[in-house]
């Protein structure tokens, strides 16, 4: 087989062999799941009616979990069962961490995560499981925004079977740290930078 390295960023991306038998990458979406970031009636960012708030935040769950189930879903036709046989790579702001009910959705069968005892036994749902490769990033660098001075980790990578075990520990480096920010995005307003440092992950196949 032979060995290339993709460095990969948000998108979603099926690795396919083609006639010759190599692998090649094809994108076919980039995730963006609702953003926690709450827009109230008139525009503004911010209320004083905590009834309003608590119904915006539903709304905007709502819809992220909406959101993580058609990817889910999607995801699930392109593994079809083969996980094991078939490169399938999800990956994208998903705008929660990594134990976030909405983006365990995306995981499918829990179980076997990366660094537990499971991990290396198979088992029935590896045809249709997805792996977070957050565990590859070193710990200390295991974020992708700061918000009000607080470390997230909300943008992922999931790999299928075949290509969650041709990624190490630290083949998922991390860029420059981006500055904190808070609930208003016009403080951001002509800031040319991204408010998330992008996660590269180096798989060879």
């Amino acid at each position: 087989m032979t060995t290339r390295n993709w460095h990969i960023r948000p998108e979603e991306i099926t690795l396919r062999r083609d006639h010759a038998g190599d692998y090649r990458p094809e994108i076919r979406s980039r995730p963006h799941l609702k953003s926690k970031l709450l827009t109230f009636p008139g525009g503004s960012f911010s209320t004083r009616d905590e009834g309003l708030r608590a119904r915006y935040g539903a709304y905007a769950l709502y819809r992220r979990a909406a959101e993580a189930v058609t990817v889910r879903d999607a995801a699930t036709g392109l593994l079809d069962g083969k996980g094991k046989q078939r490169a399938v790579i999800v990956l994208g702001d998903l705008n929660d961490e990594p134990a976030a009910a909405t983006t365990q959705i995306l995981y499918g069968p829990p179980g076997s995560e990366i660094g537990t005892v499971g991990y290396d036994q198979d088992d029935q749902g590896d045809g249709a499981r997805l792996w977070n490769l957050a565990a590859r990033i070193r710990e200390a660098e295991r974020y992708s925004r700061i918000y009000r001075g607080k470390r997230e980790l909300i943008d992922h990578i999931l790999v299928s079977h075949v290509v969650s075990h041709h990624v190490g520990d630290g083949d998922v480096p991390a860029g420059p740290a981006p500055a904190s920010i808070d609930d208003n995005p016009n403080d951001r307003r002509d800031t040319p930078a991204s408010d998330h440092r992008p996660l590269v992950a180096n798989i060879a196949l």
